[in-house]
């Protein structure tokens, strides 16, 4: 799995003045919690940047004091203004504790429904697992090529070994829809029998 490594600078001063001090020199606090103990760091804002701008789930090495923690993206928070990144909060891994995390899902296969003319519409693009650090992976692989026409197929379909998944087993992530063409196509075929 892709790592990022960030290096940041352990925080002294809490509170919004230092934290709005801290914004304006281009530094972005950050805390690191869910280990043996809440970390309050601080780290420029382009160190951040291929973590927080990527659809790929990726795990952050955050060097602080000397010390590394391997963490994942908890929460972020942006300035509503100007969009830039305001807040990062991380969760350290720690190996006999489960975390729960969002992966992305990736479709993989051509499905028959689209070679039969159907258009695929994707309605879920990740999903809420909760597993031990060892079994996160980059993504959820899911093979869509037996998907027919008017066909969907949902989160309980998904099969993943090691991971229990949150999402409510009912929804839709996928489906094949038909065209407006085919269905003018099948009402013709149909009159044509007449």
């Amino acid at each position: 799995m892709k790592t990022i490594t960030i290096e940041g600078q352990l925080r002294t001063e809490l509170g919004k003045k230092a934290a709005r001090q801290l914004r304006s020199e281009g530094k972005v606090p950050g805390v690191i919690y869910g280990g043996a103990k809440e970390i309050s760091f601080t780290a420029t804002a382009a160190a951040f940047k291929p973590l927080v701008y990527t659809g790929e789930f990726q795990v952050a090495e955050v060097k602080v004091d000397g010390q590394s923690y391997k963490c994942i993206l908890k929460d972020l928070q942006f300035d509503k203004v100007s969009d830039s990144l305001n807040h990062v909060d991380l969760l350290e891994l720690v190996e006999d504790k489960k975390v729960i995390a969002t992966l992305p899902l990736r479709l993989t296969g051509a499905p028959a429904g689209v070679k039969a003319g159907g258009k695929l519409i994707v309605k879920m693009k990740a999903l809420k697992v909760k597993t031990l650090p060892k079994f996160l992976k980059e993504s959820i692989e899911m093979d869509i090529t037996n998907l027919d026409l008017n066909e969907n197929v949902r989160v309980e379909d998904v099969k993943v070994e090691n991971m229990e998944i949150l999402n409510s087993p009912r929804i839709p992530i996928a489906s094949i829809v038909m065209t407006r063409q085919l269905k003018q196509e099948e009402a013709e075929a149909a009159k044509g029998k007449k």
